[in-house]
């Protein structure tokens, strides 16, 4: 059986530190020593060795990537619906209640109407709300009004 040479040998820690003070990266350090790049992370990490990072640093990451990653997409529809609830609009907001004569199955769903379940999924009574449901919006008007209201604001508790 032939004996393994062990990875971390003396020369190639002080070879891994010191190219960790001259600033390169992980992947050079492991190109250099021989070794892979999570071996020298998983290395780094057992001896202590971190570097710091500034407010500058982590802001120069976001610039990499895409606009879409850096915040919550939002489509348009929905957008528009969250504005009406918001008041950002001039658009109606429909304060009626909801209308229970459209009630239908899964297999009687269509693209325009509401898809807001009622009561238990596998219950005898389980259906879905059927009403019409704006363009591309999953809810009616109604559901709506429940699925995307603002969120509650708390009091501060003053003791």
């Amino acid at each position: 059986m032939p004996v393994l040479s062990p990875t971390w040998t003396d020369e190639r820690i002080e070879l891994l530190k010191q190219h960790f003070e001259a600033g390169l990266s992980c992947r050079e350090i492991a190109a250099d020593i021989g070794v892979s790049r999570n071996a020298v992370i998983g290395k780094l990490s057992r001896l202590n060795l971190t570097r710091g990072r500034t407010v500058d640093d982590r802001k120069g990451q976001d610039k990499g990537l895409a606009p879409a990653r850096m915040r919550k997409a939002v489509p348009r529809l929905q957008y528009e619906m969250l504005a009406t609830l918001y008041g950002e609009t001039d658009a109606p907001v429909l304060a009626g209640p909801i209308d229970e004569a459209n009630r239908c199955s899964l297999l009687e769903l269509s693209e325009n109407r509401c898809r807001w379940p009622i009561s238990t999924p596998g219950a005898d009574d389980f259906c879905f709300c059927g009403n019409m449901a704006p363009d591309g919006q999953p809810y009616c008007a109604g559901h709506s009004r429940l699925a995307y209201r603002p969120p509650m604001r708390t009091r501060a508790i003053r003791g």
